[in-house]
């Protein structure tokens, strides 16, 4: 065996030993929230697609007409002949929708969050990171060369603490953040966020992709609106694929020039853009389809005797990696696809079952995974 295969195989042998490797499983998405693995037809409660319209026949079809239309591909970088006139279309109705003035589009979610930070701060400057933001928001940080503090998970006292001792110490500084926690679901205390940037003068860029029609501001908080840079993603209740950013537009038109994965990557392809600009219609025309994952969240959590719900993300924290596969793998079992989360994606010693309602899913699929969430996981209740 070669070096590099013995480092692999040893790497591999760590992970299986603390029951952190990870395996790709088969699973075909059937439509709504059905899923089948193997022989076996499973109700998803995994699966990000929070409205539903993935599967939807209007998403669907303006999928294959912008294949028709414009290909398969875009063919090259935005800046060089991938900009098809879906992009722009798609950007305006983000930006209207997210009330900024224009709007930029990414190959995705992860690619916008490692182009920002560095596009906007560097050496000398500060960012400061809720400990609990995603890994890409984290890595965007790295990537800027700026300095970067992680604040505790939602605590304003820290932040505040932090911004009085360092915001004077540097040039510019960002504060990042997320609306909803993809992993516990909770939400940022936005609007007090937002009022501590502005009074330190520092900037708020708000990770919104598993609020985005679920969870958005409304009259009486207007915290994530009032943040002056906002992106997400088209992957989850738009059921597409894709990233965005919604700013101003010098903002936008100096990350068209800097910002790494948007200069130097091939075009969002055509089916996304189209898929996305349908899906985005459904949401603005159906309010009853935003308001349901959040109704069947809390009837979850109402039937378990869990906190109630904040978002369409519920989360069972069981400790142990073990522990989570074992459950996951119980209510498989069951019928339910429910799959264990574990470290780095969350702390050591907190791996969880992670649940994901959606507006597809029945009242009765919802009862009959609490009654089997309370049989086979009755010690983490």
């Amino acid at each position: 065996m070669n070096s590099l295969d013995a480092f692999a195989t040893e790497g591999l042998a760590r992970l299986d030993a603390l029951a952190l490797r990870r395996r790709l499983t088969p699973t075909e998405r059937t439509g709504g929230v059905e899923v089948m693995r193997g022989n076996r037809r499973l109700i998803s409660f995994s699966c990000n697609d929070y409205l539903g319209l993935a599967h939807h026949p209007q998403v669907k079809a303006a999928a294959m007409a912008a294949v028709e239309r414009y290909g398969a591909g875009a063919a090259a970088s935005r800046l060089v002949t991938g900009d098809y006139p879906l992009l722009g279309q798609l950007e305006a109705r983000l930006a209207a929708h997210k009330k900024k003035p224009a709007a930029l589009v990414f190959g995705s979610g992860y690619l916008a969050n490692i182009a920002i930070p560095p596009a906007l701060v560097g050496a000398g400057d500060l960012i400061l990171l809720d400990e609990l933001s995603h890994a890409c928001m984290l890595a965007g940080a790295k990537l800027s060369g700026a300095r970067t503090l992680r604040f505790a998970h939602n605590d304003l006292n820290e932040l505040k603490t932090i911004l009085t001792l360092e915001r004077p110490l540097a040039g510019r500084c960002l504060i990042m953040t997320e609306s909803v926690f993809s992993m516990d679901g909770d939400r940022a205390p936005l609007p007090a966020i937002g009022a501590l940037a502005k009074k330190h003068d520092a900037w708020l860029l708000v990770d919104d992709a598993h609020g985005l029609g679920v969870i958005e501001p409304g009259p009486a908080d207007e915290g994530s609106a009032a943040a002056p840079l906002q992106m997400g993603t088209f992957s989850k209740s738009l059921g597409s694929y894709g990233g965005y950013l919604a700013a101003s537009t010098p903002v936008i038109e100096l990350l068209k020039s800097r910002a790494r994965s948007f200069v130097y990557t091939t075009g969002l392809p055509p089916a996304s853009a189209g898929g996305a600009l349908a899906a985005l219609d459904i949401l603005e025309a159906e309010p009853e389809r935003r308001a349901r994952p959040l109704s069947l969240a809390r009837r979850f959590t109402q039937a378990l005797g869990l906190p109630l719900a904040q978002s369409a993300i519920v989360p069972l924290i069981v400790g142990e990696a073990a522990t989570a596969l074992r459950l996951s793998a119980s209510l498989e079992a069951e019928g339910f696809l429910v799959v264990a989360i574990r470290p780095p994606t969350v702390p050591a010693g907190q791996a969880r079952l992670r649940f994901a309602f959606s507006a597809a899913h029945r009242e009765e699929d919802v009862d009959r995974l609490a009654e089997a969430v309370i049989r086979q996981c009755a010690p983490a209740l």
